[in-house]
């Protein structure tokens, strides 16, 4: 069945795609169980994942000037969109890099609401915007016992170290590289039972925290974390007060990767890993009530549900 974008209202062709997006001009749409191809006459067989490009990569010589962007999407997700290469494209305040045919991703917060706007001006001056809801998630309660109370209600110096280390972990988060790893196929960094989901409110020892900001898979201490992704090590320390072991993997575009609780890290900061690599392994280190790794996401500062970023893609 072919299929032909029809113009909206004003007469602009406006896509609005859900599902994964690819780099490389390999763009298409799950609808049901169907997909749909978009921008190049492509067979609806399995499509490789696209190779990992930075923003240098040459533009494809087809010119299209469409904006092509999720029309819903959930809490905690990753968003990646097209656009025409060279445009400058900005949300939320910010401006987003584009690599050289067109990706931008960018992160919805766990309490954002929509709609969401992505504002694009086209490399010959005209502008258009991309309006994408967002829908809402359940947010159950957890309550995790046990754990020491000095990482719960920590004395005044403890908790000044704990502001100091926070800030390194932020700044690492900061980075904004042309590299585009973050568009591979995301894999679990380790097997095992998911112990802790995003977002979810947690209670300490009876006592509120903050949201849950990744995903907690248990295993057994001294199993490899995998790097679930190519990117480049930006922070690396192995005995932070409340996550203990920590590293930061760089994924491009401010998209990365954290894994808290570490026995052992296996690199650092500088280092390229490549998807699949031993970085680390599974502890218990820092607030912690057993072996686990806690796989969290990051845009900027942004908290995102790895979960969500595993299931985009096919």
């Amino acid at each position: 069945m072919t299929w032909r974008p029809r113009p909206p209202a004003g007469g602009r062709v406006a896509i609005a795609l859900h599902g994964k997006l690819a780099d490389q001009g390999r763009w298409w749409h799950r609808a049901g169980f169907a997909l749909v191809p978009t921008l190049f006459a492509l067979s609806a067989a399995v499509l490789p994942s696209p190779a990992v490009a930075d923003d240098k990569a040459a533009a494809p010589a087809t010119s299209d000037d469409r904006l092509v962007f999720p029309a819903s999407v959930q809490q905690g997700a990753m968003v990646l969109g097209k656009v025409p290469p060279g445009s400058t494209v900005t949300h939320a305040g910010r401006t987003l890099r584009t690599t050289g045919y067109g990706t931008v991703v960018f992160g919805v917060g766990r309490d954002a609401v929509g709609p969401l706007v992505v504002s694009v001006v086209r490399p010959d001056g005209s502008r258009e915007e991309a309006g994408i809801a967002v829908a809402a998630r359940d947010w159950p309660l957890q309550r995790v016992n046990g754990v020491p109370a000095k990482t719960v209600d920590p004395p005044p110096a403890i908790a000044e170290r704990i502001r100091r280390e926070q800030a390194r972990v932020a700044a690492a988060r900061v980075r904004d590289d042309a590299r585009a790893d973050f568009t591979q196929a995301f894999v679990r960094p380790v097997e095992g039972r998911i112990s802790g989901r995003f977002g979810r409110a947690r209670v300490y020892n009876g006592k509120p925290g903050a949201p849950h900001s990744g995903m907690d898979i248990a295993a057994a201490s001294g199993t490899p974390v995998l790097a679930p992704a190519a990117g480049v090590v930006t922070f690396a320390d192995k005995d932070l007060y409340l996550t203990g072991g920590t590293l930061l993997v760089d994924h491009g575009h401010g998209i990365s990767s954290n894994f808290l609780h570490l026995s052992r890290i296996d690199v650092k900061v500088g280092d390229r890993v490549e998807q699949g690599q031993v970085i680390a392994a599974v502890g218990s280190t820092g607030r912690s009530t057993g072996p686990h790794l806690h796989w969290g996401m990051s845009w900027f500062d942004v908290r995102i549900d790895p979960q969500l970023v595993l299931e985009r893609t096919p």
